[in-house]
Protein backbone atom coordinates (compact mmCIF):
# COMPACT_ATOMS: atom_id res chain seq x y z
CA UNK A 1 0.00 0.00 0.00
CA UNK A 2 1.06 3.54 -0.70
CA UNK A 3 0.32 4.49 2.91
CA UNK A 4 2.91 1.99 4.16
CA UNK A 5 5.59 3.36 1.84
CA UNK A 6 4.87 6.97 2.79
CA UNK A 7 4.86 6.25 6.51
CA UNK A 8 8.08 4.23 6.24
CA UNK A 9 9.82 7.21 4.63
CA UNK A 10 8.42 9.53 7.29
CA UNK A 11 9.56 7.18 10.08
CA UNK A 12 13.10 7.33 8.71
CA UNK A 13 12.98 11.12 9.03
CA UNK A 14 11.71 10.72 12.62
CA UNK A 15 14.52 8.28 13.37
CA UNK A 16 17.07 10.73 11.98
CA UNK A 17 15.63 13.62 14.02
CA UNK A 18 15.94 11.61 17.22
CA UNK A 19 19.41 10.43 16.23
CA UNK A 20 20.52 14.04 16.09
CA UNK A 21 19.19 14.61 19.62
CA UNK A 22 20.87 11.45 20.92
CA UNK A 23 24.16 12.74 19.57
CA UNK A 24 23.59 16.24 20.97
CA UNK A 25 22.84 14.98 24.47
CA UNK A 26 25.28 12.07 24.45
CA UNK A 27 22.59 9.44 24.95
CA UNK A 28 22.82 5.78 23.98
CA UNK A 29 20.83 4.70 20.94
CA UNK A 30 18.74 1.59 21.74
CA UNK A 31 18.83 0.56 18.08
CA UNK A 32 21.84 -1.37 16.87
CA UNK A 33 23.65 -1.23 13.52
CA UNK A 34 21.59 -4.16 12.20
CA UNK A 35 18.01 -3.40 11.10
CA UNK A 36 15.53 -4.71 13.66
CA UNK A 37 18.12 -5.17 16.41
CA UNK A 38 17.82 -3.36 19.75
CA UNK A 39 19.89 -3.25 22.92
CA UNK A 40 16.79 -3.17 25.13
CA UNK A 41 15.30 -6.66 25.60
CA UNK A 42 11.68 -5.46 25.94
CA UNK A 43 12.00 -3.41 22.76
CA UNK A 44 13.54 -6.36 20.93
CA UNK A 45 10.71 -8.63 22.03
CA UNK A 46 8.08 -6.12 20.98
CA UNK A 47 9.78 -5.77 17.60
CA UNK A 48 9.73 -9.55 17.02
CA UNK A 49 6.08 -9.82 18.09
CA UNK A 50 4.94 -6.94 15.90
CA UNK A 51 6.84 -8.14 12.84
CA UNK A 52 5.43 -11.64 13.22
CA UNK A 53 1.89 -10.29 13.60
CA UNK A 54 2.26 -7.88 10.70
CA UNK A 55 3.35 -10.62 8.31
CA UNK A 56 0.05 -12.50 8.72
CA UNK A 57 -2.06 -10.27 6.45
CA UNK A 58 -2.60 -6.76 5.18
CA UNK A 59 -5.11 -6.13 7.96
CA UNK A 60 -2.60 -7.29 10.56
CA UNK A 61 0.12 -5.11 9.02
CA UNK A 62 -2.17 -2.09 9.31
CA UNK A 63 -3.10 -3.04 12.87
CA UNK A 64 0.59 -3.33 13.77
CA UNK A 65 1.18 0.09 12.22
CA UNK A 66 -1.64 1.57 14.31
CA UNK A 67 -0.30 -0.18 17.41
CA UNK A 68 3.17 1.28 16.89
CA UNK A 69 1.76 4.78 16.51
CA UNK A 70 -0.48 4.25 19.53
CA UNK A 71 2.58 3.38 21.64
CA UNK A 72 4.66 6.16 20.07
CA UNK A 73 2.01 8.71 21.04
CA UNK A 74 2.06 7.54 24.65
CA UNK A 75 5.86 7.56 24.74
CA UNK A 76 6.04 11.03 23.19
CA UNK A 77 3.50 12.45 25.62
CA UNK A 78 5.63 11.15 28.49
CA UNK A 79 8.80 12.48 26.90
CA UNK A 80 7.25 15.94 26.51
CA UNK A 81 6.28 15.93 30.20
CA UNK A 82 9.73 14.83 31.31
CA UNK A 83 11.94 17.21 29.36
CA UNK A 84 12.96 20.73 30.23
CA UNK A 85 14.95 21.20 27.02
CA UNK A 86 13.08 23.43 24.53
CA UNK A 87 14.67 21.78 21.48
CA UNK A 88 13.71 18.32 22.69
CA UNK A 89 10.19 19.45 23.46
CA UNK A 90 9.86 20.89 19.94
CA UNK A 91 11.19 17.69 18.39
CA UNK A 92 8.87 15.53 20.49
CA UNK A 93 5.87 17.71 19.65
CA UNK A 94 6.65 17.49 15.92
CA UNK A 95 7.05 13.73 16.20
CA UNK A 96 3.78 13.55 18.13
CA UNK A 97 1.93 15.32 15.33
CA UNK A 98 3.50 12.93 12.82
CA UNK A 99 2.42 9.93 14.90
CA UNK A 100 -1.11 11.28 15.10
CA UNK A 101 -1.17 11.63 11.30
CA UNK A 102 0.15 8.10 10.89
CA UNK A 103 -2.41 6.71 13.34
CA UNK A 104 -5.20 8.42 11.40
CA UNK A 105 -3.87 6.94 8.15
CA UNK A 106 -3.72 3.40 9.54
CA UNK A 107 -7.18 3.67 11.08
CA UNK A 108 -8.58 5.05 7.81
CA UNK A 109 -7.13 2.07 5.90
CA UNK A 110 -8.47 -0.39 8.47
CA UNK A 111 -11.91 1.19 8.29
CA UNK A 112 -11.82 0.89 4.50
CA UNK A 113 -11.42 -2.85 5.08
CA UNK A 114 -14.40 -2.81 7.46
CA UNK A 115 -12.20 -3.16 10.55
CA UNK A 116 -11.77 -1.12 13.71
CA UNK A 117 -8.67 -0.44 15.77
CA UNK A 118 -9.01 -0.32 19.54
CA UNK A 119 -6.25 1.69 21.26
CA UNK A 120 -3.94 -0.42 23.38
CA UNK A 121 -1.80 2.28 24.96
CA UNK A 122 -3.43 5.70 24.81
CA UNK A 123 -6.70 6.64 26.48
CA UNK A 124 -9.72 5.87 24.26
CA UNK A 125 -10.88 9.49 24.55
CA UNK A 126 -7.54 10.74 23.25
CA UNK A 127 -7.71 8.15 20.47
CA UNK A 128 -11.19 9.34 19.50
CA UNK A 129 -10.00 12.96 19.49
CA UNK A 130 -7.08 12.07 17.24
CA UNK A 131 -8.91 9.93 14.70
CA UNK A 132 -12.17 11.89 14.79
CA UNK A 133 -14.75 9.27 15.66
Amino acid sequence: LVVLKRIAASEQRHFDALGDKLDRYGLADPSLAVDGAFSVADLQGLYYDLVANGMASLAEALTVGATIEDLDILDLLHAIEETDQPDLERTYENLLEGSKNHLRAFVRELRALGLDYEPQYIDPLLFDAIVGV
